[in-house]
């Protein structure tokens, strides 16, 4: 890939502004006010440049002000969560894991605004996993609610060194097309090129990690998903840990991960991992192949153009047992807090920026970090799968074109709170640390996860 040039930032932009024109704002110039919005700061500097777009076209065709505040991930998380408890809350609030931490146990606890009149009408567009993870239980009214409005999604790929794999004499054409065997391709390369001179260096990226908030849960889930796991918890928010398919994907997974930790495939210190420590481990050319959600990895890369062009994305190669495994897909999007000030402007804001037009230029300006939440806009719209950027290209595919699951959390935010505990770090270290066997520790995880969800029964009113 070429280094961005001048002249394509520029075209970006022209498209952004010209879907703001043709995307007419819902309150009449006469009723101008302004609302306060929360968004997380891009991890490129284009995201951020793409929403101010956003911002300065609603505002120029509504006559209303958006005060933006754009904060750093983790200390956004905080604030949200802080003013939420306090009741001190923006008028429209973003966070890029905001449906993994935030909204499951608010709305739970009925402390959102429902935004269905927004996403609803979209819900037939929408990809049907994407409409399922906006979807959370209320538990005062009983029922679910589009309490997140998407306007983005994004899934789980691989991201490779493809210039490290043939200097330690493979090609990427050969590696394997089943789960375990493509992992495990990659385990003689790192003796290889050790060899080589690559001090330090392991092949995988593993987040093995107890310390979160992310990254961790995800790479799990992502084994238990590909080892047969997918019924781990069903659409009506119950778990089915007696389901000797379940059982058996979660022992393979902590089987596969403590195993590859233990043989020395893994960095020592991926036991806590925070989630930007994968991302700076293969930056810094000390592990070989990652598995972590967006291409975000790549992105950061996107001026470097030999860095860029010598790594690899790739989705997701089928289950053990030769069956398709599914991408897990996450919303993102925008949410409001019951006692803000200005419900009307927010709301308003939010049907502008959801727009399918608004939405497709503000994703593409922030260079296709995020995906749109509808399949008919990479497939009418040809730079989404362009063959000039592979990355993108194989990022679309598995998030949009490919099976994909919600998170399991947007079934019961009792997962939420599991992943919280970091409860699946915690077994991963039991065997690693203790010689707890596999067996047990997922008997203890189940337990531990159970007593969670007991305390969010979800009964159909």
């Amino acid at each position: 890939m070429s280094y961005l040039s001048r002249r394509s930032v520029l075209q970006a932009t022209v498209g952004l502004a010209a879907g703001g024109a043709l995307a007419r704002p819902y309150i009449a110039n006469a009723a101008a006010t302004t609302a306060s919005a929360w968004f997380t700061q891009g991890f490129i500097p284009e995201e951020d440049a793409a929403l101010k777009q956003v911002v300065a076209n609603y505002e120029k065709e509504s006559g209303n002000k958006i005060d933006l505040s754009i904060v750093p991930f983790a200390p956004l998380a905080q604030k949200i969560i802080s003013a939420i408890s306090t009741g001190a809350v923006p008028d429209v609030m973003n966070h890029d894991i905001a449906d993994a931490i935030i909204i499951p146990q608010n709305a739970w606890h009925d402390k959102l605004i429902d935004l269905s009149d927004i996403s609803k009408p979209y819900a037939a567009e929408f990809s049907s996993t994407v409409n399922l993870a906006a979807q959370y239980w209320n538990n005062v009214t009983k029922k679910r609610g589009y309490y997140l409005a998407p306007f983005k999604t994004a899934c789980i790929p691989f991201h490779i060194w493809g210039d490290l794999v043939e200097e330690a004499g493979y090609k990427m054409a050969d590696a394997p097309k089943t789960w375990t065997a493509f992992w495990d391709w990659f385990k003689p390369m790192q003796a290889k090129l050790r060899d080589k001179g690559h001090r330090g260096f392991y092949a995988m990226g593993l987040q093995i990690t107890s310390t979160g908030p992310a990254d961790g849960n995800n790479m799990f889930y992502g084994q238990i998903l590909a080892h047969g796991g997918k019924n781990f918890m069903t659409s009506d928010g119950k778990a089915h840990f007696d389901d000797p398919q379940v059982k058996e994907a979660v022992i393979k997974s902590i089987e596969f991960t403590t195993s590859a930790y233990k043989e020395g495939y893994v960095p020592p210190g991926a036991l806590s991992w925070n989630d930007a420590d994968d991302n700076n481990a293969f930056h810094a050319k000390t592990i070989l192949m990652d598995f972590d959600g967006t291409i975000s990895t790549e992105l950061a890369m996107i001026h470097n153009k030999k860095n860029y062009d010598a790594a690899v994305t790739m989705g997701l190669p089928l289950g053990d047992a030769g069956q398709p495994t599914p991408a897990q897909l996450g919303a993102g999007g925008c949410f409001m807090a019951k006692g803000c000030k200005n419900e009307a402007v927010g709301k308003d804001f939010i049907k502008y920026i959801s727009q399918p037009k608004v939405a497709n230029g503000y994703l593409k300006a922030g260079l296709g970090r995020w995906l749109p939440c509808m399949p008919s806009i990479v497939k009418n719209d040809s730079w989404w799968l362009s063959d000039s950027d592979p990355h993108r290209k194989a990022y679309v595919t598995e998030g949009l074109l490919g099976p994909s699951v919600p998170f399991f959390y947007v079934y019961n935010p009792g997962v939420a709170v599991a992943n919280a505990q970091q409860v699946w770090g915690q077994m991963q270290a039991n065997v690693i640390r203790n010689g707890t066997k596999p067996q047990d520790a997922a008997e203890q995880g189940f337990k531990q996860i159970q007593t969670i969800l007991d305390q969010y029964k979800i009964v159909q009113s």
